[in-house]
């Protein structure tokens, strides 16, 4: 959809001249500098944008009267009175107020997967699920897997994949939560209300709870993960004794400019509200907004740009090593969501089983993959499925990687295209009905953990 005042973002992936490019990490590394226009950069900042000369008001949130006839408008993601570091908002300065909208209606279609599925602690593990035949777009395409409370929660997390073959048409805003997207194939352009980003596979965005959003398809289709966080606003993690740099970069971050959307005519728009979709029809865009500033913004991230730290002697390191983004628990140290990947990344631990330990967790893991193969699993676990082990779980490496990893000669190994993830929360995550009853479900799934005969010989050291 044509945009007023459109501003192209840097083409991720672009290969510099001159430049001799190999992975995908590469790629990433050698990629034109963030700071060109269509982007802002860096993390947790207090961020400002016009798209117009003169439209954001100077000294003042809100003026008696706007420049260019504009509504100030502010958009709150946390509660006034929070402590300054916790505080998310944004002010805006739009062409129409939000306010101008008529009832919501309950829509008669529905996220699927929204009914709870029985309480179950068994492992559990999903083959992908594929687009369908039929028109559908990224809302459309929700499936809800599994949630660790219902929709009335204050805090926890839901999680979904999408599936899409058709650009959105309406524009929808979450009253629940802040929305992280990780595509597993094809390209996203999302326009929001403060501008657009563009992300693809082995990228993320952030969609701030109640930023009004339209997702359009890049490619014939789309596929990949969603986790909605209801919980405190993700964050970089704290670095300890890693120090001042490393793991994600805050200069990584991709926040957009403003761009407006000035059109007349039929728009629907949808929100979620408590679990349930709700729709309105209005008269002109909602993605109208002339200028802002403030933190409660979209951002996107180059996974690619992730600075692994590993182990340089023996054991394998605890997987929080690998974080992107976190939401704060309740209990200190024990995070409401933490965003961790497993990406390209050099082995070198002498001594060692490499693979991830057998272990059992308080902490509650969907794990998803993103391209190749995960490092604990030989077989079974695609790109575009997804696995759940819940608090005191047992699992690790399947069969055929244990034999594998015993038997191998240590010597330094480095692990190329791949890309896994892992939200891991302190709360029991509680399947969905249709992830249960789903064809997707892969029943035979503790199988894969069958081969581990015992080898126990007390006459052997």
């Amino acid at each position: 959809m044509p945009f007023d005042n459109p501003a192209d973002g840097p083409e991720h992936g672009a290969r510099c001249s001159g430049a001799r490019i190999d992975t995908d990490r590469e790629v990433a590394m050698h990629t034109a500098e963030p700071s060109a226009p269509g982007y802002q950069t860096g993390f947790g900042n207090t961020f400002s944008s016009e798209a117009l000369p003169g439209a954001l008001p100077i000294g003042q949130n809100s003026p008696q009267r706007l420049p260019y006839g504009l509504y100030a408008e502010q958009l709150s993601g946390t509660a006034f009175t929070v402590p300054r570091s916790e505080a998310r908002h944004a002010w805006l300065y739009r062409i129409r107020p939000s306010a101008n909208h008529p009832d919501f209606k309950r829509l008669g279609s529905q996220i699927s997967g929204i009914e709870q599925g029985p309480i179950t602690p068994n492992r559990l593990r999903w083959a992908p699920f594929e687009v369908p035949a039929e028109h559908t777009d990224f809302l459309d395409g929700l499936i809800r897997l599994a949630a660790t409370a219902a929709a009335e929660q204050a805090d926890g997390v839901s999680l979904y994949v999408y599936r899409a073959n058709a650009s959105m048409e309406s524009v929808f805003f979450d009253a629940d939560g802040e929305l992280l997207l990780v595509p597993e194939s094809g390209r996203l352009g999302i326009d929001t209300e403060l501008g657009r980003l563009e992300i693809g596979p082995l990228q993320i965005a952030v969609v701030p709870r109640g930023v009004r959003f339209r997702v359009e398809l890049l490619d014939a289709t789309a596929r990949g993960y969603l986790c909605e966080n209801h919980g405190s606003p993700l964050r970089l993690p704290e670095l300890g004794p890693i120090g001042s740099n490393g793991l994600a970069n805050p200069r990584d971050f991709l926040v957009p400019v403003a761009r407006y959307e000035d059109r007349d005519g039929p728009v629907q728009l949808v929100q979620k509200f408590l679990g349930e979709l709700w729709a309105c029809e209005l008269n002109h865009s909602p993605l109208d907004v002339v200028a802002w500033h403030g933190n409660h913004v979209p951002y996107s991230y180059d996974l690619r740009r992730f600075n692994t730290f590993g182990t340089v002697s023996f054991d394998h390191p605890d997987p929080s090593i690998f974080t992107v983004l976190t939401s704060p628990g309740s209990v200190p140290g024990q995070a409401n969501v933490d965003f961790v990947i497993f990406p390209p990344r050099w082995m070198v631990a002498e001594h060692t089983f490499r693979p991830p330990w057998f272990h059992r967790n308080l902490m509650n893991e969907f794990m998803g993959l993103i391209q190749g193969v995960y490092d604990a699993k030989a077989g079974g676990f695609l790109p575009g499925g997804a696995s759940l082990h819940n608090r005191m779980s047992a699992h690790g490496p399947d069969a055929a990687t244990t034999r594998q990893a015993i038997a191998a000669d240590l010597q330094p190994q480095k692990f190329e295209n791949t890309m896994a993830f892992m939200f891991e929360t302190g709360q029991v995550l509680r399947p969905s009905r249709l992830a249960i009853d789903c064809p997707q479900r892969q029943t035979d799934y503790d199988g894969c953990w069958s081969g581990l005969a015992g080898t126990f010989d007390p006459n052997r050291k």
